[in-house]
């Protein structure tokens, strides 16, 4: 199996474009869900938070206040730091159990959903490709302020606070224009899935890797008996 990354910057369609390749039968690993996931109430990194923030980030419900968190700690970099303390160890190791049951399964290859795919720079090492889902800036703006009720102050600071989407255009294998109608979109999805789909890169990688690990797993029984 291989991995391909997609990622964009705010409002551009990236959730779209997941959807649609979710749609085509291409497994995706969706890191924004599971960032909702792990801070569920009861959840481990729900009670971090708890202890961390304390109650005013939490509706009567028990739920994480998104939005009142969110706004605390984009003005507070101490505070985002903490966040994502508390929450990224959680994210990425279902990530890892996500793409080990695609790998069991015998998925040809998986998306992984991505928003900071570049920022963080965890998992590009892993990556066969990389997608960007990229619109005209006018058009961004606009779809974050619709989107998020912004002023149009507050959706130019959330958008600065990125990583210049132009720079992960530069970055990225395939970008996908999402400027356009939703039909322009799919077809650029369908054909990118189609090329995916034609890669012989997932047998490489059985090849190497299954090779390495049979050879590893040989030595090791070969050691066993040498010293009984």
């Amino acid at each position: 199996m291989f991995l391909v990354g997609l990622t964009g910057g705010i409002a551009t369609g990236k959730s779209t474009v997941s959807s649609m390749i979710q749609g085509l039968g291409v497994p995706v690993v969706d890191a924004d869900l599971i960032a909702r996931q792990v801070v569920e109430p009861g959840k481990r990194a729900w009670k971090k938070i708890r202890e961390a923030f304390g109650e005013d980030v939490f509706l009567e419900s028990g739920e994480l206040d998104r939005g009142k968190l969110g706004k605390l700690v984009f003005e507070d970099a101490e505070k985002r730091r903490t966040i994502n303390k508390i929450t990224h160890p959680e994210i990425y190791a279902e990530i890892r159990w996500q793409i080990l049951r695609y790998l069991l399964k015998g998925e040809q290859f998986a998306v992984l959903d991505l928003p900071l795919l570049y920022e963080s720079n965890r998992v590009s090492p892993y990556l066969y490709k990389t997608i960007v889902v990229s619109c005209e800036d006018e058009i961004q703006l606009e779809r974050l302020m619709a989107r998020n009720q912004y002023s149009e102050k507050e959706a130019i600071a959330r958008i600065e606070a990125q990583m210049p989407l132009e720079k992960k255009c530069k970055m990225a294998d395939i970008v996908i224009e999402n400027s356009g109608s939703v039909e322009s979109t799919r077809e650029q999805v369908e054909s990118i899935v189609k090329l995916l789909r034609s890669s012989r890169q997932h047998i490489y990688n059985r090849v190497v890797y299954g090779g390495g690990l049979m050879a590893i797993l040989a030595l090791l029984i070969w050691l066993l008996y040498a010293f009984i």
